[in-house]
């Protein structure tokens, strides 16, 4: 399906005419660049960006660089620029959103990834409100600044100057500029020797003359608070390296680069199945990673001679290390590598023994896990504890080697074309006749290169009761969100850390929804005079007023008859019209955790019933009202499944839809909360009310899965609520849990929650609170 430039002939109207003949001579290049999704969103950014009134210059630098940032990191970033422009539109000149658009493809360029150029596009957001007037210098020194710092490295550079120079204007300017010593000084501090961005072809140059096959790799920003990098990872097969390597001793950074790609490589190549981890204990997994590393190395070594001596020269262990179990864990790494490192400890000796009788098995990793657990047994006679976070493997190339534990479906077959871009999937509306008589697969599923649906629901002759739409494919959900995390204990954000992936949202039968209303008749009707005094009241005249816009007849006549009696006049006799309106947007969160499942003390019904049925309430009380308002709910699975389901959205109209959604909500999984009030408050931002209001309602504390410190999820949640905060987006958390006392008050604020002991009186709370916070 193509897009033509005429079809957004009303969007683009408002458009210069120099911009838009800028337009339709760069249209053809950027339809090389972009899908159809893609040129929508560029185009909606065009548009965006004049409707600021910033001037032509912004939307003409948007028009030229937007292609080049999709063309460097992808188009899917395309719509994360225009929404920080437009968000830095009330932080900052037009001038300077102007510069961050005209380096974008600079940044992007140097960064490489789509992620790490997000996380730039959250510094920058930063930068604009702690340095306002380092911004411009910084952004002109931006290719120097990324030609030597990581993304990490810059952020820190950029932060030392903001916090060192707060109320010095001028020094700012000086740092960021780079003509300042000191700046000079903290920038050679955070250098580091060697970029991903430099070395990534002439590395993928290497790994495909060795192994004559793709291998794609990714760069990863974790130095992005310290300058210790994460450590090599393979995920979703592809390889994840450190954007930036110091040099190991006398080893030069490039050569770190090429041990820890041709290591993960080997992994990628040698690994058939992945080894299972049921029923061992960390110290069993460790060991086993060891010998797993040897294996795949030593099977590369086979076909490459070569790599040993690569590898071999990173590894530091001696036989003098031997006061902790990750000391023996590096010890027996370099004896199973180095024929040439001599080590006297039995349990070194033994394993090097197991390791050399098994050459003839080493195409099963299943040798691997027989080696490593009979080690692992062994090593325990020695009495010294293991520490998982601690005694970890210290060669700088090793990877984390998550990649090959089975806590996931394995696919050695997708791993060879991991990387490679899929076609994005069409959706083309077309009228009865064309669905008629061209759709070739009614049952086309997700996989399909063209889906073609209606406008309206169609339905077979057949009496089935689904409809074409429903045959030819599911609706696409939205791309997978990446909000950061709070961790407590080092007291910094997690870039990046969770994901929120937006769900398709069950239908319901919407008899129960009527079957509530009627069920609470009786509270609607003692609301109705409550909610009539909610309403608008139009242009009030306020009277008695010593300064105002016009003279109150009455006022003045009274005054005229004080003096003519002689008496003192009353001076107030001026009266204002005043407008009153409500100007407000609310976002209702639904905590739908499998807690909620559970059944009323003493009733028949369950939490999340109740839920129901406050919500029903709410949105009826509110709907008559005529506030803007959404409902949303989320559960989770780990740090990586935030499920969050948008039942009702601000402009969707209350009716029939909403409301079988509603009657199919489900409560299931945990309750991450932090991500969900990130999310939340992403919807809630996008609102031009004066006055945003996010009310959660939940029947428990923050928890989840993968968390066992049950405080980490507490102090993420309070973060989320402080960043919402920040944003003029107020909080209020009304908590089904009778415990709720002692950490919702930490979380929320002294007067932002309420705790409702009787559960069955939800119902009739919510709407009565709604009308006291938004009066």
């Amino acid at each position: 399906m193509s897009v033509n430039l005429t079809d957004y002939k009303e969007l683009l109207e408002s458009l210069p005419s120099e911009s838009m003949s800028l337009l339709e001579n760069t249209w053809h290049d950027a339809t090389k660049v972009f899908s159809p999704r893609g040129l929508d969103n560029y185009l909606k950014g065009a548009a965006a960006l004049q409707g600021l009134g910033r001037g032509r210059s912004l939307v003409d630098t948007w028009v030229d660089e937007a292609p080049q940032v999709a063309k460097e990191v992808g188009e899917d970033v395309i719509s994360d620029l225009a929404t920080t422009a437009l968000m830095l539109a009330s932080k900052t000149s037009g001038a300077v959103i102007e510069l961050i658009l005209a380096t974008a493809a600079t940044a992007a360029k140097r960064l490489g990834d789509a992620d790490l150029f997000r996380n730039y596009l959250q510094f920058v957001n930063t930068l604009v409100a702690q340095a306002p007037r380092g911004v411009r210098p910084m952004l002109d020194k931006l290719d120097v600044l990324l030609g030597q710092l990581t993304l990490g490295g810059l952020r820190r550079w950029a932060l030392w100057g903001a916090h060192a120079h707060r109320t010095n204007y001028e020094e700012q300017i000086q740092y960021f500029s780079l003509s300042s010593k000191e700046s000079q000084a903290v920038l050679q501090k955070e250098r580091k020797g060697t970029l991903f961005v430099d070395i990534q072809r002439r590395i993928n140059i290497y790994l495909r003359a060795l192994w004559a096959r793709d291998f794609f790799m990714r760069p990863t920003s974790g130095d992005y608070e310290t300058r210790q990098g994460y450590r090599p990872y393979i995920e979703n097969y592809l390889i994840h390296l450190p954007d930036a390597y110091d040099a190991h001793g006398e080893i030069a950074a490039s050569e770190v680069y090429r041990a820890a790609a041709a290591h993960a490589a080997a992994h990628l190549v040698e690994t058939k199945s992945p080894i299972s981890a049921e029923a061992l204990n960390p110290l069993q997994m460790a060991v086993i990673s060891v010998i797993e590393d040897a294996r795949v190395e030593a099977l590369s070594i086979k076909r490459f001679p070569g790599l040993r001596q690569i590898w071999s020269s990173l590894h530091d262990a001696t036989p003098d290390m031997k006061t902790t179990i990750g000391d023996f864990l590096n010890r027996l790494a370099r004896a199973l590598l180095d024929p040439t490192y001599e080590d006297n400890d039995d349990w070194v000796i033994e394993g090097r023994s197991l390791f050399a009788q098994a050459q003839e098995r080493l195409d099963n990793n299943q040798t691997s896990w027989e080696i490593g657990v009979q080690l692992a047994h062994k090593i325990m006679d020695k009495k010294i504890a293991f520490h998982p976070r601690t005694d970890i493997l210290t060669a700088p190339y090793l990877d984390d080697n998550r990649y090959f534990w089975e806590f996931e479906e394995f696919d050695f077959e997708r791993s060879l074309t991991a990387g490679y871009e899929e076609p994005k999937q069409i959706r083309k509306y077309v009228s009865v006749m064309e669905l008629a008589n061209e759709v070739d697969v009614e049952t086309a599923g997700d996989d399909a290169q063209e889906i073609w649906v209606m406008g309206t629901e169609f339905f077979p002759y057949e009496d089935s009761g689904v409809s074409y739409n429903e045959l030819e494919g599911k609706e696409p959900v939205s791309p997978p969100y990446h909000y950061s995390e709070w961790d407590y204990q080092i007291q910094l954000e997690r870039p990046a850390w969770v994901t929120v992936q937006e769900k398709r949202t069950k239908l319901g039968d919407i008899q129960a929804i009527d079957r509530i209303a009627a069920q609470y008749k009786r509270e609607i009707s003692r609301m109705k005079f409550l909610l009539d005094a909610m309403q608008p009241q139009g242009v009030q005249r306020i009277r008695k007023l010593e300064d105002g816009d016009e003279i109150d007849i009455n006022a003045a006549i009274h005054s005229t008859i004080d003096i003519r009696m002689g008496l003192q006049p009353d001076p107030r006799i001026m009266m204002r019209s005043v407008r009153k309106i409500r100007d407000i947007s609310v976002l209702v969160l639904l905590d739908l955790s499998e807690s909620t499942n559970d059944k009323v003390s003493g009733q028949e019904f369950s939490v999340l019933d109740l839920t129901r049925q406050a919500t029903v309430l709410f949105a009826d009380a509110i709907n008559k009202i005529g506030d803007p308002f959404a409902i949303h709910g989320f559960c989770s699975d780990g740090r990586h499944d935030v499920e969050y389901y948008r039942y009702k959205d601000f402009d969707q109209p209350y009716n029939e839809i909403p409301k079988a959604k509603l009657a199919g909500m489900v409560g299931q999984l945990s309750t991450r909360m932090g991500a969900a009030i990130r999310h939340a408050s992403y919807y809630l931002k996008s609102q031009r009310s004066s006055k945003k209001l996010l009310l959660v309602i939940t029947d428990g504390e923050p928890a989840d899965i993968d968390v066992r410190d049950p405080q980490y999820l507490r102090y993420d949640t309070k973060k989320a609520v402080e960043e919402a905060g920040r944003a003029g987006i107020v909080t209020y958390c009304m908590s089904l849990d009778p415990r709720a006392d002692q950490y919702v008050s930490r979380i929320f604020g002294a007067r932002n929650y309420m705790v409702v002991d009787h559960v069955e009186r939800l119902p009739e709370k919510l709407p009565l609170l709604y009308a006291g916070l938004t009066r």
